[in-house]
Parts: structure tokens; C-alpha cells; sequence
């Protein structure tokens, strides 16, 4: 049934002209009444011409009676038009930009304030005055050209500031943040799926909605978390996840949440920006022992500031001046993820979640500076957002978690890793001192090691556990990887690579039928029995390949304290950083504090990393770095110092500095943040190659004269008097198939 055009569109704009759906209304209006939207025409006179091919139904002018408001809602089309505009307002469907502005007739006219539409017209049968003509545009390009603008999937209105979705820079943050009632204190208004990358620290607190940090999702009512972005590592971004599904009212909400942080002023400006899809949170200054320690040498005085490749980007006059968080611009990349990097934390994810049966135990290797520790911290933050904790098995004696180098360690992970490893040094739930940062001189211990953590892990636990691996992946490198994917129960192996290639052959189930092992041998073999037999692990498990695409893969960094021997040395600073009083004040060397008196006939005294004739014994540990143990066999001394004859697999509780030996009287002098009451189960103090800062001894204040254990006296020159460098990736001649 055909009806007259002039009467229904007349009465129906009175219902919908103010509604986003105007020109989507005109659309299907023409389209129900078999009008060719491609060659109407309006003009002046509001004649409705349609060209002869394109109007098959009807071939000449009729004559058509109006139809009276009050019998619009009795005709089947208009009352099918309106429930089907009801169906579409609850969904709320997603809807495009404005590409093609509608064009107008009359150059006069103008849009009504606070609208991107144009005044309706009553000489053009009610509607606005469009020029149709365009023979190029088809049905779907007027369909979305006609569609309201919209702010990140909200309408816009007269008091909304309209924000684009992306990194938040530059003026942006001016008309998003705002200073708070205290000084240093800062909120800012994020729409959904905005970013702000930023080098510093801060402490976030999620006021309104959710935002997303490193994987982790922090709601509002959540308590608040420390955010640490150092020059050392790749700068962390906040980025936007809008609200709940459900709807509340977004402005009277958020003014009362800003009415205890801002003034009233500010929260008037922040209030217009805010809708049902945006997250507000505040963001405070970050002071720690940590960084009050590291910020008192010289040369670590400006980590926490953009490096000289990041300062043209910087963005320095915002209202987060002064916070201690600086934020960086559109150039810089920050973390990049790959799409197989986010498929395989999708799939591991899942599989925690009930997907297997059992708890998920996934093994992450790959070669060097590939990404192995930045894809671990965010699959723990991941899984945190949907359980309570994440068990963690560390490998990597060089590029160590949650210790100083040299530590194999088994963790129990509860809260989410928003920084490099330095600033979240935790104590381990089980932990053995191997004193080196690799394992090429003793490969036994190494095995035996994680395999005396695992038996520690008590199996009733279903939370998940990741493992660790060194970046060692050619010769003994790669045939410990499979041995361990042999001794422990596996039951994922993402395998990290990058430029395309496989830098060693790919862990698959079907390759590690045949792979050469250290200590097993193909056929397959689950390595020792007593092992094996209290805890089945599957004869198959799934391999992921993720290939790494940020810049820089693949290589060391070479700007400032992004080498790996300074990640190291940070990690140690971390730990001795809790040497330092929790309160507010100057930082105090570690010379002024006071140590601990262990008399050496208590504890036994060892070295593991060399051999050192018991008379030299003391001149190596002086002021060195020592592991805290605890033998199994009581310590017992014939009156002098107990020397250990060679280097032991015992349990370790922490670590210490032995500042000074009294020989007369017969005592140690140690420093370490371990608490007493773990002290007195310690008995035994063990040497390795990890050696302390130089810092530590070169910038401590109060000396005016020589500092002690340090020289000047020695020469590099001479042959043998440098660090001996080992090249372990070297093919061995058993695995080039050469007899």
C-alpha cells in the first residue's frame, strides 16, 4: 500500500527530529515506499520527481489524499517503521562517523546550535532541505553519512566535550586532567579505549569505570596500586576500558566521586567530559624506600625520567606537572604486542580457566631479549584478573623476577607486576642460591635444583604455574629445555621467536620424540622414576609459537641502564633498598646501619662458584655478597671458623652483605633485611660470582679519606685481568652430527 510521502514524513519528523535517528529515518522511509533514494530530488516547490525506469509501479501521476495525524499510528507501515525504530534504540547499535555531509539547497540555512543537522524545513514536506542528486552514492554510503557523530560510542550534546579515542597528548590533557585539593595530586577523565603512555611513577587510584595496566584491569573500589615506568624498560600505558554494562547516571555520580579531590571549578570542566563509557582516576605521588635509595646515586638520579630518545615526545606542561609521571607522545610506541602473542595469552588463559583438566603449567623459552619476561608479566597480570594467584618457577639465573641474579626460586605471585622486576623484589616461598648468573659450569646442580623446587610445590594446589627459562638456546642451552619439558608436567610450551625464522628447532610434541637431551634420550623418557611416578605428567602438551614484532627485538639495549648486567645490579639495589627505614627521610649508607654479630663457629662459610684455599676464605667474602642457607646437619665447630669443602644444594631465606670480619673476637658482621626470627634457622653463609654494585662502595657519604675495600692500584692491561668472556653459542661437535 502506497502512501502519501508529504503526510507521513511530516508527521513522523515531529516525532524523530530531535532522536539520532533522523537521517536514518528519511533512508527508510524512501526504501519502504519503493522510493530510489538515488534519483529523488527535492525542490523549492517540494515536487517529488522520479526518473520513468526507475519508478516501475507507478508509471503516472495519482492523485493521493493526505493522511491526518491522527491516523498515522493505523497505518501497518508507519506502525511497523516505529517498532522496528524501538528495537533499534534498545539495542543501541554501534554506528559510524559522519563521512558525506548532507548538502544543502539553500546557502541560508543554518544548522541549529549544538546539533550536526540541519533545521528542519516546512516548504520540503517537513524534512531538510537535501540535494539528492548524486548518481555516484549509493544506499549504504547516505546510510552512513546520515548517522549522528558520535564520542567514542556516545552522542554528543551541547555540554559534552567531545574526545577522540587514542593516546592522550598534548592539549588533550589539559581539558582531561585536573588538579586536586592537595598538592601533587591529579584526576583525570579517560574515554573508553584511550591510552596515555607515561615515563615515571605514580600510585593509581580507579575512581569510575576500569582502566588496564600491563594486563591487569583495575576496577573502581579497588584499593589503589603503584605504577613504576623507568627509562630501563618499556614505558607502561593506562589505557581506557569504559564502564559496566549497566546503565547509571554517569554525571551525577562522578560529580560526587569528585567532590572529595577536586574543587568545584575543576569538577564542573571534568564533569562535561564524563559519560556512561568513561573511567576516572586519580593519580598521586609514588615515594618509596625503593626510590629514595636508588635516587641517592649519581648515575640513577634521572631513571625515572624520559631517556634523550624520548624527550622531543615528552609532554611537559600538562596538569600532571610535578606528579612525577610524565607523558609521551604519539611517536613512541610502548608496549607492542604481536596478534600470536595475543592469541597465545588468549588460548594459555582459557586453558587456566577449566579449559584442561588439572592445573596449567606453561614453560615460556626463547632466545635473548626477545620478550620472554615482558610476555610472563603480562600473562600474570591476566591471570590474576580471574584468580587469586599464580604460582612462578624460576629459570633465569641472569635476568631473575623477584631476586637478585643468581637464584632459582618457586613464588606464589598474588599481586599484579606493574613495573620491572627491581621494583616488586619479593621472598620466595622456596629458594637455592646458585651464586652465578649462568649455569654452563654446572649443568647437574642447575637440573637438580629446579627439580628440588618443584617437589616443594605442594600438589593440591590448582592455580596455575609459569616457568621461567634462560635465553641460553643453542648447545647444553637447548638440550636442557629438553629436559625440563621432559621432567615437569608440561602442559604448555609458548616458544618465543622473532623476523620469522626459528632461532632453534620448535619444541613440538612430535619433535621432542626425537630431541637429544642433556640427561634423557629419545625414545621420549620422563626422566627419573621417583620423580615421575608421584606426579604424571602428560605425554603431550600444547605448543605455541609467538612471534615477537616490538622494536629492537632480538638485540641488547644500548642506551642507558637497559644493558643486562645494569638490570642485574638494579634488582640487587632493589633488595638492599629494604635496608632503608619505611618512613619518610634521607637515605642512610649502608656503612651507618646497624649489622648483625654472628659468631663464625654458628655458621658455616662456602664458596660456590670457584674454588678458594681456606686461607683465603675470609679475603673473598669481606664485603661481598653472601646467600643465607640452612643445612639440613647441624653446624659444629672444634673451636674456630667452619669452612665448607664444596658447594652444597640447601635451601635459602635471603641475602646479606658481610660488611666486616673481627678476627680476634671471632664474628661476622652482616647486614640483611630478613627478619630475626628467620635468621635463627640460618647456619650457613654461601659466596657466589654475583658480585655488589660498585656504587655501593664508590658514592656512600661521610667518607673524607680512603674508602675502604676500594683500589685504584690495579691495571686491566695486563694479560688475564679482565672478565674472562664466554661465547655459549658455540655449537658442540655431538650436536653437528661430527664424531
Amino acid at each position: 500500500m502506497l502512501v502519501d510521502v508529504k503526510g507521513v514524513l511530516t508527521a513522523a519528523l515531529r516525532r524523530f527530529h530531535r532522536s539520532g535517528w533522523f537521517h536514518t529515518f528519511i533512508c527508510l522511509c524512501t526504501t519502504l515506499l519503493h522510493v530510489d533514494y538515488k534519483t529523488m530530488k527535492v525542490n523549492k516547490n517540494t515536487q517529488i520527481k522520479g526518473k520513468a525506469q526507475k519508478w516501475k509501479d507507478v508509471r503516472s501521476k495519482r492523485c493521493r489524499s493526505s493522511i491526518k495525524p491522527s491516523e498515522l499510528n493505523s497505518s501497518p507501515v508507519i506502525v511497523k517503521m516505529i517498532k522496528e525504530h524501538q528495537v533499534s534504540v534498545k539495542k543501541k547499535p554501534s554506528v559510524k562517523r559522519l563521512k558525506n555531509k548532507p548538502k544543502t539547497v539553500s546557502e541560508n540555512k543554518k544548522n541549529s546550535p549544538g546539533s550536526g543537522f540541519n533545521k528542519p524545513d516546512s516548504q520540503a514536506n517537513g524534512c531538510s532541505t537535501l540535494a539528492l542528486d548524486d548518481e555516484k552514492e549509493d544506499f549504504q554510503d547516505c546510510r552512513e553519512g546520515s548517522e549522528p557523530v558520535h564520542a567514542n560510542g556516545m552522542e554528543t550534546s551541547e555540554d559534552t566535550e567531545e574526545v577522540q579515542a587514542g593516546r592522550l597528548e598534548g592539549e588533550a590533557l589539559h581539558h582531561c586532567a585536573q588538579r586536586g585539593n592537595q598538592q601533587n595530586r591529579a584526576v583525570l577523565v579517560m574515554q573508553k579505549n584511550q591510552t596515555m603512555c607515561f615515563r615515571g611513577k605514580c600510585v593509581v587510584t580507579c575512581l569510575y569505570g576500569r582502566v588496564e595496566v600491563m594486563g591487569f584491569t583495575i576496577d573502581e573500589g579497588q584499593r589503589s596500586y603503584p605504577l613504576f615506568s623507568p627509562a630501563s624498560h618499556c614505558p607502561l600505558t593506562i589505557r581506557a576500558l569504559g564502564n559496566s554494562d549497566y546503565i547509571r547516571d554517569d554525571r551525577t555520580e562522578a560529580s560526587n566521586i569528585l567532590q572529595d579531590y577536586l574543587s568545584q571549578a575543576s569538577r564542573k570542566k571534568l564533569v562535561k567530559m564524563v559519560t556512561q563509557t568513561s573511567s576516572i582516576i586519580l593519580l598521586d605521588p609514588l615515594e618509596t624506600p625503593l626510590t629514595r635509595f636508588l635516587s641517592s646515586f649519581t648515575h640513577l638520579s634521572e631513571l625515572f625520567s624520559p631517556p634523550v630518545s624520548e624527550l622531543m615526545s615528552a609532554v611537559l606542561d600538562t596538569p600532571l606537572n610535578g606528579l612525577g609521571m610524565i607523558p609521551l607522545g604519539s611517536t613512541i610506541e610502548g608496549l607492542k604486542t604481536s596478534r600470536s602473542c595475543r592469541d597465545a595469552l588468549s588460548t594459555v588463559v582459557g586453558a587456566c580457566r577449566g579449559d584442561i583438566d588439572g592445573c596449567a603449567v606453561i614453560l615460556v623459552c626463547g632466545i635473548k631479549n626477545v620478550g620472554k619476561s615482558t610476555f610472563i608479566r603480562l600473562l600474570i597480570n591476566t591471570l590474576l584478573n580471574h584468580t587469586s594467584s599464580v604460582d612462578y618457577l624460576e629459570g633465569d639465573l641472569g635476568q631473575t623476577e623477584f631476586t637478585p641474579a643468581g637464584c632459582l626460586s618457586l613464588a606464589t605471585v598474588k599481586e599484579p607486576l606493574l613495573g620491572p622486576p627491581f621494583t616488586h623484589q619479593l621472598t620466595p616461598e622456596h629458594m637455592i642460591y646458585y651464586g652465578q648468573h649462568s649455569c654452563e659450569t654446572d649443568l647437574d646442580r642447575y637440573l637438580e635444583s629446579l627439580k628440588s623446587l618443584w617437589r616443594r610445590r605442594p600438589q593440591s594446589r590448582e592455580m596455575p604455574v609459569i616457568i621461567n627459562t634462560m635465553g641460553w638456546v643453542k648447545g647444553f642451552g637447548f638440550q636442557l629445555l629438553v629436559d625440563l619439558i621432559r621432567f615437569l608436567p608440561v602442559t604448555h610450551v609458548v616458544q618465543l621467536s622473532h623476523g620469522g625464522t626459528t632461532q632453534c628447532p620448535s619444541l613440538t610434541p612430535e619433535f621432542l620424540r626425537t630431541a637429544q637431551g642433556y640427561r634423557t634420550h629419545p625414545p621420549t623418557q620422563t626422566a627419573l622414576n621417583e620423580f615421575t611416578e608421584s606426579h604424571y605428567p602428560p605425554r603431550t602438551y600444547s605448543h605455541l609459537n609467538v612471534q615477537s614484532e616490538f622494536q629492537g627485538v632480538g638485540r641488547q639495549g644500548t642506551a642507558t641502564h637497559q644493558r643486562s648486567n645494569e638490570h642485574r645490579e638494579l634488582s640487587l639495589l632493589g633488595y638492599l633498598s629494604q635496608l632503608q627505614s619505611p618512613d619518610p627521610g634521607p637515605v642512610r649508607p649502608l656503612h651507618t646501619l646497624t649489622p648483625y654479630q654472628v659468631p663464625n663457629t654458628a655458621v658455616a662459610l662456602g664458596v660456590m662458584h670457584c674454588e678458594v684455599a681456606p686461607s683465603h676464605m675470609f679475603y673473598a667474602a669481606n664485603a661481598s655478597l653472601v646467600g643465607l642457607c640452612c643445612l639440613a646437619e647441624k653446624v659444629t665447630s672444634k673451636g674456630g671458623p667452619v669452612v665448607l669443602s664444596q658447594a652444597t644444594l640447601c635451601p635459602c631465606v635471603g641475602f646479606g652483605v658481610l660488611r666486616g670480619i673481627d678476627m680476634a673476637r671471632g664474628l661476622y658482621f652482616l647486614l640483611t633485611p630478613v627478619d630475626p626470627s628467620i635468621l635463627r634457622k640460618v647456619n650457613c653463609l654461601l659466596l657466589g660470582a654475583i658480585s655488589l654494585p660498585s656504587c655501593i662502595l664508590t658514592t656512600q657519604s661521610g667518607f673524607e679519606s680512603e674508602m675502604p675495600y676500594v683500589t685504584a692500584d690495579y691495571s686491566f692491561d695486563l694479560t688475564g685481568a679482565g672478565k674472562l668472556r664466554v661465547f655459549k653459542g658455540l655449537m658442540r661437535p655431538s650436536l653437528m652430527g661430527v664424531q
